[in-house]
């Protein structure tokens, strides 16, 4: 992404929730690079992906409301950046991905809010809160109201709502960016894994387009939402767009039509190939899912460097695996 030098004062001290994921860890390194940012500190049930030099790490799973709440209320942070956001079967399934959302949000933002010197949220949501249903605009931005139509993005709102009303009760500025479906190499993406099946079930009745987002745009846009200090929803969506039989045919793969009850069988069949198929990825395939992102730049001062078009290119790429004949090589 293109950069703007964040014109704000020093952030003393940042709290950043769901900090041991991949986006988290790669967010906690844009944090510890930058000379305008204190201390930081993180939660999350899980450790981070790779090395935090100077962040300060706490194990701690965000359902653990007295642990969570001791935590936040001790560092009182000056600006939170919440990414425990948990999308259906990334890491966990469906119900325990709904409940750990919901609890990380209460719990840690709740806390926040009770900070003295809080100053600023930013949480992490995605474009799923506008919904597919009929009659839903196809490239919604900031001023479509949310009407979402899959679990994760009824999910995402809820997030919201918990975190608009934390920072009403704080009076500090609340911003909620709103990602594409975020992809990329070691990615927990349900589908990115879906997409790298050698045959993939897609609509045999439509062929609507997606847009995605690279991880390493998602996460400097999270960091400079932190530093624009601005205050409603954000859309960040990788330029351009593709259809579901293009991406498969860009990684190599076979697309299966599949229409209306054929789809129980597929969900059955990717999961027993260990590829679950949740319904917002369904909803995604089928239906299509894309925003208009044209704000970010300006709210934020940066855009995504890569293409939806690159974001898929780089998934086959990164999939594809080199066998090594070990005894000819030691032959020669």
């Amino acid at each position: 992404m293109d950069h703007r030098v964040m014109e704000r004062p020093m952030l003393d001290r940042v709290l950043v929730t769901g900090m041991g994921g991949e986006l988290g860890t790669r967010v906690t390194n844009l944090l510890e690079a930058s000379p305008e940012v204190g201390a930081i500190v993180g939660i999350d049930v899980d450790p981070p992906r790779r090395r935090i030099p100077r962040a300060e790490f706490h194990r701690i799973d965000l359902r653990d409301r007295a642990r969570v709440t001791a935590l936040v209320r001790e560092f009182d942070p000056v600006a939170v950046l919440h990414l425990g956001v948990y999308e259906p079967n990334a890491r966990s399934a469906p119900a325990a991905a709904r409940a750990s959302t919901a609890a990380a949000a209460l719990h840690a933002l709740g806390a926040a809010a009770q900070c003295p010197s809080l100053q600023r949220i930013v949480v992490r949501s995605g474009i799923e809160v506008y919904g597919r249903g009929r009659g839903a605009a196809t490239r919604p931005d900031e001023s479509v109201v949310p009407a979402p139509t899959s679990d994760f993005g009824r999910s995402l709102l809820g997030m919201e709502g918990v975190a608009a009303s934390a920072a009403a009760a704080a009076d500090v500025p609340m911003a909620a960016v709103r990602l594409a479906t975020v992809v990329g190499p070691h990615f927990p993406s349900p589908l990115g894994r879906y997409l790298r099946l050698p045959v993939v079930p897609v609509s045999g009745l439509s062929d609507l387009p997606f847009s995605l987002l690279h991880q390493d745009d998602a996460a400097t846009a999270l960091v400079a939402a932190l530093g624009s200090g601005h205050d409603g929803p954000v859309n960040v969506v990788g330029a351009g767009a593709v259809t579901a039989v293009q991406a498969v045919r860009m990684g190599g793969r076979i697309p299966l039509p599949i229409v209306g009850p054929a789809w129980a069988l597929a969900r059955v069949a990717t999961e027993l190939l260990g590829v679950p198929l949740p319904d917002h990825v369904r909803e995604l395939i089928v239906r299509g899912r894309t925003a208009d992102g044209g704000r970010a730049p300006e709210l934020l001062g940066c855009s995504p460097a890569r293409t939806t078009t690159e974001v898929v290119k780089e998934l086959y790429d990164w999939a594809e695996v080199l066998y090594l004949d070990v005894a000819k090589r030691e032959a020669a």
